[in-house]
């Protein structure tokens, strides 16, 4: 059944149905992954992320298949609690959380396309479902390819983001820098969703030159528009971008309210990635 939906997609054009109408607009598959195979994820399609990472999170993300794999056509990416050495340590006496800490409590998985695919608007859609537990954060989201320089015009695209202790909606937001002030700003919405842990549902943008969609299960629920950003260049969605798929515990949002550690281990289960441009 994949096969074929993945054959139809290559050969006819898609239809956006939005909560403004149905939108005739015609996108052809340029990138996808099926997981249609077994074992690690597709090396020429996904890196991982190694060790302390961003955000204070707890996790140390590892490329162990028991953190991430492929296995009955679906993608796995899953936290455990254990503890994992921090290849990273130099001394308990620094301030960088990535090198004072000896080890970590728990593991995890982070992939990324960086360096291997990048795209500059199109419709990004990711079928999964999410990771139950108070303390897990999981999240599907972009950066611009060249975000870790110095002068990047940066920006994050964050499809999704679920906080573990708010268990009954999702949270769609885009960041970006501010020339003037070196600050990073956002915008985001909240919404409800119903059952994201035994059921899939589609997490999605569509970027264009204009504005950022954000749907659920297809339908619109949030239009950031480039013009209420375009003062001082602040808008930095006009080039390539790379995706991430993660699953951290803790961190600066994750552990608001702790973490419960009896919930774990607990999976991110994704079915497909897609990505359409005209």
């Amino acid at each position: 059944m994949k096969m074929l939906t993945l054959l139809t997609s290559l050969f006819f054009m898609i239809s956006c149905k939005t909560n403004h109408g149905n939108i005739e607009k015609t996108y052809r598959l340029v990138w996808s992954d099926e997981f249609n195979y077994f074992g690690k994820p597709d090396p020429e399609k996904w890196g991982f992320e190694n060790g302390f990472i961003r955000n204070l999170e707890k996790q140390y993300y590892t490329g162990k298949l028991k953190n991430a794999r492929v296995e009955n056509g679906v993608l796995i990416l899953e936290a455990h609690k254990e503890t994992a050495k921090n290849k990273a340590f130099i001394s308990e006496k620094l301030t960088d959380w990535k090198e004072n800490l000896r080890q970590a409590d728990y593991t995890s998985a982070s992939l990324t396309t960086k360096g291997l695919a990048q795209w500059k608007y199109g419709i990004i859609e990711i079928k999964a479902k999410l990771p139950k537990g108070t303390g897990l954060w999981p999240a599907i989201w972009m950066l611009n390819e060249n975000f870790e320089e110095e002068d990047s015009h940066k920006g994050e695209i964050d499809i999704m983001e679920h906080l573990g202790f708010d268990r009954k909606s999702i949270i769609g937001s885009v960041h970006l820098d501010t020339p003037e002030n070196e600050s990073y700003q956002f915008q985001s919405k909240k919404i409800r969703i119903k059952n994201p842990y035994d059921e899939f549902h589609t997490y999605a943008i569509r970027w264009t030159a204009k504005q950022i969609d954000y749907l659920l299960d297809g339908e619109i629920y949030q239009t950031i528009k480039k013009k209420n950003f375009n003062q001082h260049n602040q808008w930095p969605f006009d080039q390539p971008f790379y995706l991430k798929l993660n699953v951290a515990v803790g961190g600066i949002s994750g552990s608001k309210k702790g973490i419960d550690d009896c919930t774990l281990p607990q999976k991110m289960i994704i079915e497909y990635v897609r990505v359409y441009q005209k």
